[in-house]
């Protein structure tokens, strides 16, 4: 093994390292110190700092790389933001009883065009964001259920994604990461085909739209 393939095996296993080395957020300096007692290990020999220096240096361009060049031209593809405001989820524990308290509601908000409500079934619960305006009637509909958890005061952002969104890798955790980054608590993730809707608290609301908007027009 040379210096420079345990350069890049040691690089390889951690995605965010190689993401901030593509981004050149990292002192390489301080890198090759901090991987020269591995590699001396790997190789069973004393290596110079200035030769992992180099090794770093001279790496080409990673999967990381790569895949965030993608993400940032599909990003300039996406569609329409829609925010909803005034939101609520709760979550139940599955049974065959909510299946059917799902369909009655469902049923009887058809009509209601102005009503926001999701409905994503796990294997053990199920949880529904719904406008704070069918409080009531979930309160009533699902009395007999076993309610787990709910939740206040959110708000929803939905992002219009290009059909080839299924092509490229990566596009969740770039949009959640930088919303991660601004210190913004994501509560709920729901997604079809070419949608993704982010349920955040509604004092979130606000910066991650400009966060998700900047990452649409950068």
């Amino acid at each position: 093994m040379t210096i420079a393939q345990a350069v890049d095996e040691l690089i390889s296993k951690s995605p965010f390292l190689e993401e901030a080395l593509s981004e050149e957020l990292i002192n390489v300096s301080s890198l090759a110190r901090k991987l020269q007692p591995e590699i001396e290990k790997r190789l069973r020999k004393p290596v110079q700092q200035g030769a992992v220096v180099m090794a770093i240096n001279r790496r080409p361009s990673g999967m990381s790389f790569r895949i965030t060049k993608e993400i940032r031209e599909f990003m300039s593809k996406l569609g329409d933001v829609i925010v909803r405001s005034d939101l609520r989820d709760y979550t139940f524990e599955n049974s065959t009883g909510l299946i059917a308290c799902n369909r009655h509601l469902m049923e009887e908000i058809g009509g209601e065009k102005e009503i926001f409500c999701t409905i994503s079934q796990g294997v053990f619960e199920t949880t529904l964001v719904v406008s704070n305006a069918l409080n009531s009637r979930i309160e009533e509909i699902y009395k007999k259920e076993k309610k787990l958890a709910q939740k206040k005061h959110l708000s929803s952002i939905t992002i219009r994604l290009p059909e080839s969104n299924t092509e490229v890798s990566g596009i969740y955790y770039f949009l959640l990461k930088n919303l991660a980054w601004s210190g913004i608590n994501v509560c709920e993730v729901i997604s079809t085909s070419n949608e993704v809707t982010f349920v955040v608290e509604e004092k979130d609301v606000h910066s991650a739209f400009s966060i998700l908007m900047g990452m649409k027009n950068a």
